[in-house]
């Protein structure tokens, strides 16, 4: 739900969220709803031990001459409050309507500053994190109750700064419908979201003013694309291949480019995976998905920069036509690649959208996105997405932009050993390395398809970062919709 922004005090009806510095008391607007309550929110905070720590809160309900239901929310110490801790904010008493049946959530901005931030980012911004963590993921439930169905329907931010923060907020509503995207991309079941299903969501997106271009298996075919065509042959879903592009900037600007995973359903093919937990594995297209999600929010905002997103979307199956453990493929660029676990199948992909998009387009830079590796997990948890690349530069320009908007990359290691370690015997590569190093022996696969001489390139492992197992600041378990804003950021800072 888009917040609406007010100068207007706060009203007295649903939920009114006030954030309070820890140990610092109640602020001007937050003591001015203290008194109206005749002291109902100092005593219950003094009830409750709340003195404003990050995270905490307490409830006041059915105080006389304010709101039926007041939160106070902390924020932590001033010197510390910034911007993420202002998405907490609104996170946090966007999560806390929602559990409760009102229909209405009001959020007091007036008592937070932050260090080099004006009043209306700060708001807007709060409206944000409120609306990303608003999201569900619910359109098969039938039945439910009580916090299952949430009756929250507004949103408001109320501040001095309401005027110019609504104007402040227009890109970020831009880039939440691109999260919102991503997360139901992710969250959709392999038998309604497959290579043909998935590629049509993107043809949805010519609306935004992107050109989208879809190309099918004879198409690829034609262009040599046997590791990605390989990969999808023991399904019956044609394999499918998205490209959506956006040209904001000068028309003489070469664009960047982002490349996807998008295996809409990975069952290992003739490797097959266990089964506990397969399930998961409709999420195996996270990095499609975050690329078509950036695309939307960098049309939505009207970027002034050219960027072209790829996806390669295909199934992987194992069926009496499945690519086999010890069969050889040709890549588009022409090497060929010895398949030894056909599980190891999304470098594969990648690898022929990699080259696909140097060969059309000549970016200057390229990010590829992929649920590649578990190994990605056993380094880093839940906490990073892997970062290699050939360029120190791209390297500090993608931290920076992830550590912006909170989504944290961590670079890993890519060396000459990595490549040593997919050497075939018979072909040019093999498709994985040996037990060790395995995000990296991947990184180096997907390194040789990138041209001497030609773009910067990152390849980004986000394999534990495209689905939550628990709640956080600003997102509901599930789909996270991680990389939208990453990309996103990046491209305004370093391409518009």
């Amino acid at each position: 739900m888009t917040p609406t922004f007010s100068r207007a005090a706060p009203p007295k009806s649903g939920v009114v969220a006030v954030p309070v510095y820890q140990d610092a008391g109640f602020g001007e607007a937050a003591a001015g709803l203290d008194q109206a309550s005749g002291g109902a929110l100092s005593r219950a905070a003094k009830a409750a031990g709340f003195v404003g720590k990050p995270a905490t809160q307490a409830d006041v309900f059915g105080a006389e001459g304010i709101a039926p239901h007041v939160v106070l929310i902390g924020v932590g110490k001033p010197e510390t409050f910034d911007l993420k801790a202002a998405e907490a904010f609104g996170g946090a008493a966007s999560a806390r309507a929602l559990k409760t049946d009102q229909k209405a959530l009001a959020l007091l901005v007036d008592d937070l500053e932050a260090v080099d931030v004006e009043p209306a980012d700060l708001a807007a911004r709060i409206g944000f994190a409120a609306r990303l963590r608003s999201y569900r993921f619910d359109k098969y439930r039938t039945t439910g109750e009580g916090s299952e169905k949430p009756s929250l329907a507004k949103v408001a931010v109320h501040g001095a700064a309401a005027t110019a923060a609504k104007a402040r907020y227009a890109d970020l509503d831009a880039i939440a419908d691109g999260v919102f995207l991503t997360r139901d991309l992710v969250s959709e079941p392999a038998n309604v979201l497959y290579p043909e299903s998935f590629a049509e969501r993107c043809r949805e997106l010519e609306s935004l003013g992107l050109e989208v271009e879809v190309l099918g298996e004879a198409q690829m075919k034609k262009l040599g694309m046997g590791a990605l065509l390989g990969v999808g042959q023991g399904s019956v879903r044609e394999s499918k291949l998205a490209v959506m592009k956006w040209s904001g900037g000068k028309k003489a600007q070469k664009p960047i480019a982002f490349v996807g995973k998008g295996v809409c359903f990975d069952t290992g093919g003739i490797s097959l995976k266990p089964p506990a937990n397969m399930e998961d594995m409709k999420w195996d297209m996270g990095g499609a998905g975050a690329v078509t999600g950036a695309m939307a929010a960098i049309a939505g905002r009207k970027a002034k920069a050219n960027v072209v997103g790829v996806v390669g979307l295909v199934e992987n199956m194992p069926d009496g036509a499945a690519q086999r453990p010890g069969d050889v493929v040709t890549s588009m660029s022409g090497q060929t690649i010895e398949i030894l676990n056909t599980d190891a199948e999304g470098r594969l992909v990648l690898a022929d959208a990699l080259w696909y998009v140097q060969e059309k387009y000549k970016p200057t830079r390229i990010v590829d996105l992929a649920t590649l590796t578990g190994a990605i997990l056993v380094s880093l948890a839940h906490e990073y997405a892997g970062l290699f690349t050939n360029d120190e530069e791209f390297a500090e320009d993608l931290i920076a932009a992830g550590a912006a908007v909170g989504e944290k990359l961590w670079r890993m290691p890519l060396d000459k050993s990595h490549d040593d370690d997919i050497k075939s015997p018979i072909a040019d590569m093999k498709n994985i390395g040996g037990r060790w190093a395995g995000s990296s022996t991947a990184a180096a696969f997907l390194k040789r398809f990138i041209k001497d001489g030609g773009a910067e390139w990152a390849h980004l492992d986000i394999a534990g970062m495209a689905w939550l197992d628990k709640d956080t600041a600003t997102a509901p378990k599930g789909g996270a919709g991680f990389g939208v804003r990453l990309l996103d950021e990046y491209v305004r800072r370093f391409a518009e």
